[in-house]
């Protein structure tokens, strides 16, 4: 287990995906193999040295960052270890488009992913993981059967479905334990033919998604917008596309009604070029005779990867999420949108559903909402920069808006640590997070894993 502590090495975590917290941990540990990681707890516990986890890097808040401490990288970990066709053990360090790439030889497929393909099986699961199909599928924390995971103490276990540790450690932002390798569900490889509707009205746009999702009469499902001006309802078919019945409005006359609507704000004209760009970016994608043939997506991994993250590069992301229930889906996007256009000129939302299993353990403090629906709804809202320079306080007042919507409407959300750790008494309430870090406290002796990344750490004696 060697420690790198050379500067070098060190600066090369100074930041995660959002860009927007920074700080370089003493050291950096490679872990190869969970021993590794066993190693370096059992170490921590000893000499209360706090440890980060780290795989992709994408978190946006500074859950990722370590100001002091230990950094524990675990891409290294990142084999496909056995696979029976109806579920694969994977190494929790490979990244989703990894695990593709080791799939699709064998016919096969992931069930359900997050969009940024750089993501970490093991990162993922810890915090739910949202795609396109997961309105049929779930998040893919519900996609798991079996994880091998290292304690905060520095045991090796292997825990299987209904098993309350495996219950604790998904959806449990790092919290109760390191998984190293997880047994995940696969299905056989489809190519997608996608459509997209398009709405000026993004209650109607919402309404039909959930009509859609209910009737369960696509393979998946998403919107996304530019502004408010125009919004895309983009739906998924692995196999004969249906006939669909929705209230969208045709291209056509959403153009013209853009385009009546600026006639009479001249002023604002830099927004129709802002929006034909975006047009120009998006519609190529599903087009790509690198993915498509015969109008069917042959990698959805990619094509949906490029279509909605690639609003959300540049410098800094800023990506603050409500996680809401159905019955007040509409009142938190239009809330949102209200919001972005106070902060910024340009923006976008996504929005997708998420079916839910029961009222499993993992639900309880996740970014899975309490509700006795069959799915909750997720909404991400993201600033377009456009070239343009905002302070941290700016985005940070910002985001602070948009989770203010989610407090009122009694929603979760999917990035509530680091820098938003503030949120989560007045989210869940003093009760469930005592009782939840009281089951750290319990894990996690001398408070070492993933300190002060959720939970406030316990006071020097």
């Amino acid at each position: 287990m060697p420690l790198l502590a050379d500067r070098a090495t060190r600066a090369c975590y100074r930041t995660d995906g959002g860009q927007l917290v920074y700080g370089v941990p003493d050291a950096v540990c490679h872990a190869r193999a969970p021993q590794d990681v066993a190693e370096l707890l059992r170490m921590a516990q000893r000499e209360s040295i706090p440890v980060t986890c780290r795989g992709g890097g994408l978190t946006t808040e500074g859950e990722s960052v370590a100001a002091r401490g230990i950094l524990l990288d675990l891409k290294g970990l990142n084999r496909l270890l056995e696979c029976d066709g109806k579920t694969a053990w994977v190494e929790a360090g490979m990244t989703w488009h990894q695990v593709a790439e080791a799939l699709r030889p064998r016919g096969l497929d992931y069930t359900s992913a997050p969009l940024n393909m750089l993501s970490t099986v093991g990162g993922t699961l810890g915090v739910g993981g949202i795609d396109v199909n997961s309105p049929r599928h779930g998040c893919s924390a519900d996609q798991v059967v079996e994880l091998e995971v290292v304690t905060p103490t520095g045991d090796i276990v292997r825990v299987k479905e209904g098993d309350d540790y495996l219950e604790r450690v998904l959806l449990g932002y790092g919290q109760f334990g390191v998984i190293t390798k997880a047994r995940i569900k696969v299905r056989t490889y489809r190519p997608m033919a996608v459509r997209h509707f398009l709405y000026t009205d993004i209650d109607i746009a919402l309404a039909d998604m959930m009509l859609l999702v209910e009737e369960d009469a696509v393979d998946a499902c998403a919107i996304l917008t530019l502004r408010d001006d125009v919004i895309a309802l983009v739906v998924g078919f692995e196999g004969e596309p249906r006939r669909l019945t929705l209230r969208n409005t045709s291209e056509a006359i959403v153009m013209a009604q853009v385009a009546a609507r600026y006639a009479l704000r001249p002023w604002r004209l830099g927004e129709v070029g802002f929006l034909l760009r975006r047009k120009a970016d998006l519609l190529p994608a599903l087009h790509d005779p690198l993915f498509v043939r015969d109008e069917v997506i042959h990698d959805r991994t990619v094509v949906f990867s490029r279509l909605i993250w690639r609003y959300w590069g540049g410098p800094q992301i800023v990506i603050p999420d409500l996680a809401i229930t159905k019955a007040n889906f509409p009142a938190a996007a239009r809330r949102g949108v209200r919001v972005c256009k106070q902060y910024f000129p340009y923006f976008t939302l996504y929005a997708v559903m998420i079916r839910k299993f029961g009222d499993r353990p993992r639900y309880e403090m996740s970014a899975i909402p309490a509700t006795g629906d069959s799915h909750v709804c997720g909404i991400e809202f993201s600033p377009l920069l456009e070239g343009a320079t905002y302070s941290r306080d700016h985005f940070q007042r910002f985001k602070n808006a948009i989770y203010d919507i989610g407090l009122d409407l009694g929603g979760s959300y999917y990035r509530f640590g680091g820098v938003m750790k503030p949120y989560i008494r007045r989210m869940f309430g003093d009760e469930m997070v005592n009782r939840h870090r009281a089951m750290k406290q319990r894990l996690d002796p001398a408070f070492v894993l993933n300190r002060d990344v959720v939970f406030d750490p316990p006071e020097p004696a």
